[in-house]
């Protein structure tokens, strides 16, 4: 039995030979989680993080924009893990070594993305279905990269399958992995219904690696509850992340305190600069208009003025006419 090791998010722990300090996580975002992104992470205390989702093929065949900008990172962000889909081992075994390449110090296989134009190509959740290609894939990371692999994972793929905790055993018993990575919906569910909390505590219970939790963690005192409830080696923080990077501030310092509209605006401000370095004024004038409603739904305000004023943002000419929209004065954060 493992219950009576039940840790403190601020302990330090061990994945793959690598010392994590504490146990929140930044899961993989898809479309998001730049290296920027990760940094922030980091600087609010994540002790681990993980890139979004990068194709196996692109990064083969060397896709200039995706070994340029998803293989991008910072010197701030170790330990950082890579997300990698795809289905053919030897693809997926060439990709890894660039990955390493690159910097990583971790790389994770996801086996849980349920778009159906990732499973179409027999990646993501599809692997659920298939466990020796699954195992050949995730044997295939680690011996191009030679580092450790984990895997993100559903449940299964739709109600009262449990393909996933299938594959999720063989995985944790063959040794081909280093830890593994619950979302415990299944992959039809996408983020609706409930997390299933307990069959994530029957795993850490049996599985003989490190098991982490994902999946409607939206806020401080659901993310300590699962935490407690799963026995879980750590807790991937998503989407509750997302313009909220001081969720990972009050997880690790213990307590649920919200950041000031001056903390809020200053760290939009920091987003801000690190996008343009990241893209250039004009892309990153048009990627950042999925950020602002995140920070603006924080700023509070009713309704309408919230609407209101996202909307003025989509619109607005330049980046600086956004920062004169939210009032922003340039005031620094750190790096």
């Amino acid at each position: 039995m493992k219950r009576w090791m039940q840790a403190a998010l601020t302990d330090t722990w061990q994945l793959g030979g690598l010392t994590i300090r504490g146990r929140v996580v930044l899961a993989p975002l898809a479309g998001i989680g730049n290296w920027f992104v990760r940094l922030q992470a980091k600087r609010h205390g994540a002790g681990l993080v993980v890139s979004e989702m990068v194709s196996s093929f692109a990064v083969h065949y060397g896709n200039a924009r995706t070994c340029n900008e998803l293989l991008r990172i910072h010197p701030d962000e170790h330990p950082v893990s890579v997300q990698l889909f795809g289905a053919d081992p030897d693809v997926v075994e060439s990709a890894a070594e660039r990955v390493a390449a690159a910097g990583a110090d971790m790389i994770d296989i996801n086996m849980g993305c349920p778009v159906p134009k990732v499973c179409r190509t027999g990646a993501g959740a599809a692997l659920l279905e298939d466990p020796e290609r699954a195992l050949a894939v995730a044997s295939a990371a680690a011996r191009g990269s030679g580092l450790p692999v984990t895997v993100k994972l559903r449940t299964g793929l739709r109600a009262g399958d449990l393909c996933g905790v299938e594959v999720a055993r063989r995985l944790a018993w063959s040794g081909s992995v280093a830890g593994l990575a619950i979302h415990p919906r299944r992959a039809a569910q996408r983020h609706g219904g409930t997390p299933d909390y307990a069959l994530v505590a029957r795993l850490v219970e049996e599985l003989p690696v490190p098991v982490m939790v994902s999946g409607g963690l939206r806020d401080a005192p659901t993310t300590r509850a699962a935490f407690a409830q799963t026995g879980a080696a750590a807790v991937l923080l998503a989407r509750g992340s997302l313009g909220n990077p001081w969720l990972f501030d009050q997880l690790l310092g213990g307590h649920d305190l919200d950041p000031t509209r001056e903390q809020i605006l200053a760290e939009l401000d920091w987003v801000i600069e690190r996008a343009v370095e990241h893209l250039g004024v004009e892309r990153a004038g048009r990627y950042l208009r999925k950020f602002y409603p995140w920070y603006i739904e924080r700023l509070g305000g009713t309704r309408a003025e919230q609407r209101a004023l996202q909307a003025a943002t989509q619109t607005a000419p330049d980046l600086a006419a956004v920062r004169e929209l939210l009032g922003i004065r340039r005031v620094a954060v750190a790096a």
